[in-house]
This record gives C-alpha cells, sequence and structure tokens, in this order.
C-alpha cells in the first residue's frame, strides 16, 4: 500500500470510528443514561458531530482524495472508496461547523423533549425544540445546495433519489393500495385480531425475541437487546445494539419490532469484516437498510412457514394465552389488515399511507407551506385522508415518531423503499431457494441470511441502491412484486 492510500484509508477510518462513538453516546440517552443528563449529553454530541464534521470536510483530506482519483484503478475497491469519500467531502466543505454543532446539541435536547411530551400528548411542550430543529435542518439544506431542500435532505439517506421521484413512486403505489384497501373492507371473512391483544407477560415476549433473533442468525457476542421508547438499531459489525418495547396487551408491538430491528442487525454483522470501516464498504442506503429490516419482519415474520415452527415457542414462552387458538387462526390474525394509528403496528397494506402522509407533511415543512404549528391538525386531516382514521390526542398522531426530534427528515421515505426493495429480493430468494417455505417450517432461518449475506450485505456501497436492486434481481425498482405479494396475502387471509 502507497503512503498516499495509507494516509487516506488512515484519515477515512478515523471518521468512522468518531461517527461510531457519537451513534454509542446517542444509543446511551435513549437507554441507560439518566434524565438530568440531557444538556451535558447535548454538550457532548454537539462536540462530536464537530469533531466528525471536521475530519470529512478536512482540506487536507481533500487533496489527498483528488490526489488518489488521479490514479487509482477504476474498478478497484479504492476507486469506490474514494467515490463515496469525494461526495461526503464535497457535503461537508458546504455546511459551516457551528450549524453542525448547534443541530446536534438541538436534536439532542429534541429528543429528551420528545421522551417527555409524547406520554402527556403534550405538543406544545415539544413544539419549540422541532422548530428548532426544523429552523437549523432547512439552514443545512440550503447551504448543501441543490434545486430543492428536500433533495439535499434525502441524499444524505438515499443518494440518488430526489423529491420528484419519489412522488412518482409514491402516487403510484397509493394508486395501488387504496383499492385493496376498500376491497378488503367488504372482505367474505375476516380474522379475530383480538387475540392479539390477550395479555403476554413481558418476560415470556422477551425471551421468544431473544430466541427468534438468535435464530435468525444475530451474534449475541457483537451484539444485544435492549428497551427503549421507540424501537432502533445502533452500531455495526462487532458492536450492533438493538432496541424494542414490550407491551403486554400488543404482541406484534414487541415481536415484529424486535424481527424487524434484527434484520438492520444483521446487515450490520454481515458486511465484509475486512471493509466496514472503509467509505464504501458500509451499507448502501437506508432504503436497503429498511429492506432488510421490513424483509425480516414481514415477508418471513408474517409467513405461514414461519409461524409452523415458532408458534409452538411463543405458546411455550407464554403458557395458557394461546390456549385453544388454532395456527391458522393465529397466522391470519398477525396477517389482519386494518387501519391503525401508529405506524409500527401498522399491517403491510397500510404502512406505506403512514409514510406517505409523513412525506408529504416533511415536504410541506420545508417548502414554508405549513408551520409546525400546523402540524397537529394537518396529520389529523392526514389520516383521515388516507386511512379513515382520526387521532383523539398528540400522543397517537403527531408525537409517534422521534424521527423528527432527532433531525431524521427525508427519512421516512426509505421505509416504503425498503418495502419495496424487500418484496423484489423475496421474488428473487425464492427463485434462488425452492425449498425455502420448507426450509422455514423447520425454524432454518440461516438460509435467509445466507442469501442476504452474499447478495446485499458484503457488497456494501459498491453500487448505488437502484444499481444493486439490478444487479441482484435482473430489474428495476418496481411497486409490482410488492403488489404481487400483498394481493396473494390477502387472497389468503381473507378470500377475496
Amino acid at each position: 500500500m502507497s503512503d498516499p492510500v495509507r494516509r487516506f484509508y488512515d484519515h477515512a477510518h478515523q471518521i468512522f470510528d468518531l461517527s461510531q462513538a457519537q451513534q454509542a453516546l446517542e444509543w446511551d440517552q435513549q437507554v441507560l443514561m439518566p434524565s438530568g443528563g440531557v444538556e451535558q449529553r447535548a454538550h457532548q454530541l454537539s462536540a462530536l458531530a464537530a469533531a466528525v464534521h471536521d475530519r470529512v470536510a478536512d482540506p487536507a483530506y481533500g487533496d489527498l482524495i483528488a490526489e488518489l482519483e488521479a490514479s487509482a484503478d477504476p474498478a478497484g475497491p479504492l476507486r469506490d472508496d474514494l467515490r463515496e469519500a469525494r461526495r461526503a467531502h464535497d457535503r461537508a466543505v458546504k455546511i459551516p461547523r457551528r450549524l453542525v454543532e448547534a443541530r446536534a446539541e438541538a436534536c439532542s435536547l429534541a429528543q429528551a423533549a420528545w421522551e417527555e411530551a409524547r406520554p402527556a400528548s403534550d405538543f406544545a411542550a415539544f413544539r419549540p425544540h422541532l422548530e428548532r430543529v426544523l429552523e437549523l435542518t432547512g439552514e443545512l439544506a440550503d447551504a448543501a445546495g441543490g434545486a430543492h431542500r428536500y433533495d439535499a435532505l434525502l441524499d444524505d439517506f438515499e443518494p440518488g433519489m430526489t423529491e420528484a421521484q419519489l412522488r412518482l413512486v409514491f402516487d403510484d403505489l397509493k394508486g395501488r393500495l387504496v383499492p385493496l384497501l376498500e376491497a378488503l373492507r367488504g372482505a367474505p371473512r375476516r380474522p379475530d385480531e383480538t387475540l392479539l391483544a390477550r395479555r403476554f407477560p413481558v418476560a415470556g415476549q422477551q425471551q421468544f425475541c431473544r430466541q427468534v433473533i438468535g435464530d435468525m442468525g444475530f451474534d449475541w457476542n457483537r451484539g444485544r437487546l435492549d428497551v427503549s421508547a421507540h424501537p432502533f438499531t445502533s452500531g455495526t459489525m462487532h458492536d450492533v445494539r438493538l432496541t424494542t418495547r414490550y407491551l403486554e396487551d400488543c404482541l406484534p408491538s414487541a415481536v415484529f419490532g424486535a424481527i424487524h430491528e434484527g434484520g438492520h442487525g444483521l446487515y450490520e454483522q454481515g458486511l465484509d469484516p475486512a471493509r466496514y470501516r472503509d467509505p464504501a464498504g458500509q451499507p448502501g442506503s437506508m432504503g436497503l437498510h429498511e429492506s432488510q429490516s421490513r424483509l425480516w419482519e414481514n415477508l418471513i415474520g408474517r409467513s405461514r412457514a414461519f409461524w409452523a415452527h415458532y408458534y409452538g415457542p411463543l405458546q411455550a414462552a407464554c403458557p395458557g394465552v394461546l390456549d385453544g387458538v388454532a395456527p391458522d387462526a393465529f397466522y391470519r390474525a398477525v396477517n389482519a389488515v386494518t387501519p391503525s394509528l401508529v405506524r409500527v403496528e401498522a399491517d403491510e397494506v397500510t404502512y406505506n399511507l403512514h409514510i406517505i402522509l409523513r412525506f408529504d407533511l416533511e415536504s410541506d415543512l420545508l417548502a414554508g407551506r405549513i408551520a409546525a404549528r400546523d402540524l397537529p391538525g394537518r396529520w389529523r386531516a392526514g389520516m383521515k385522508q388516507y386511512l379513515g382514521l382520526e387521532p383523539a390526542d398528540d400522543r397517537l398522531g403527531v408525537l409517534q415518531d422521534i424521527h423528527w426530534a432527532a433531525g431524521l427528515i427525508g427519512y421516512f421515505p426509505t421505509y416504503a423503499l425498503g418495502n419495496l426493495y424487500a418484496a423484489q429480493f423475496m421474488e428473487q430468494m425464492r427463485r434462488d431457494l425452492p425449498d425455502l417455505d420448507p426450509r422455514l417450517a423447520r425454524g432454518e432461518l440461516g438460509v435467509v441470511k445466507a442469501w442476504l449475506n452474499r447478495n446485499i450485505h458484503r457488497h456494501g456501497r459498491s453500487w448505488p441502491a437502484q444499481e444493486l436492486c439490478r444487479r441482484v434481481t435482473g430489474a428495476a425498482l418496481s411497486a409490482e412484486p410488492l403488489m404481487r405479494h400483498l394481493r396473494a396475502k390477502c387472497a389468503e387471509v381473507y378470500g377475496l
């Protein structure tokens, strides 16, 4: 390795390590930190965010990238790393350091305020923090440049995607989902969802979730599962932190939340161990990341084959709760389609309508068409329009997600993109593994992990997300695989 190449990777790895330290502090704030530590933690996160920014924007780093760009093998891993380093550097030099510091501090304080405001349904208490985050996020988008603010933010999560492209995708998806939802309202039979609201002991849920995540292939020597107000995954490779939340009268919240986060964790543990600290060795995009969690949560975790094996262990973990409930009745219950107020508990058909609502609101906020004070009313109106429901309070409405408090504006669309990628990957997996269902019915979840490791995880950022999709499936990203899956599932469950 030449001296310039060594210096490039030393610098890139320092950026990665500082970013991981920042994530560890963010995880601690939501899981273990005492409530009195909020202001102190905000200062710490602000300092770390500034340090990361300084390293990425360092002019000497830019010079080193330029020097190597002129000499690197265009087909080699170094070229991929230089491409990703260039993209991050060019963005960072446009954004003032003081803005990075101020925004990191504001987001830390906003998350703490959200955790207090949500259970009290007190949007008024949270609103000043949200307004500050929105103000600074708008400044950041303006500094990053581009024709539209939303494009600048979206590029952080799904490089190459634009607001205009998303609008086309979401309009098409909404046009397919709404008629399906209408057809289900008059379906000849409906699952009994009340059995999922029985009292499932938290200890039993914890036991079952750990068993499933372990069977998925999650390495407990390199990861852990904890509790937080909003489920999330943090860290990578040798230190991956998952969280979920447990509700005794809502089994799907913990089980599918844990499987979802387990999918994220497997992606992080499944990266190329020789390259995970390199700029192009990290996960490809958040749309791809969400494809892994949504594939495990829905296409595996809600499948008949999965519950053919795991219904027994669930009954054993929660003795007596499901006595008299046939496996088929349980399978149909976890696949029921009923519009709900809470996104993380939404079914497969209505979930994307939650995302489209949030995308619409984010777009309007950034464009100045609405202000933070308008959000509760606009939220209620959007829920009524898309799902026929209206939240009675802001706890189940505009305060239900932590993303805006954390400054993750532009992130929500990646959940819907993840659903599209997941369905398309799943169709290819079934072509490659024609005996998949019998193996799932025997509890052989490792076969799924192995396929994803080989086809998705190890490639990191070697290609843009949509190019990886083409390489894996032979086709451009499309809504049709997801709609095929949903129509087939609804036909089976509802007798359409």
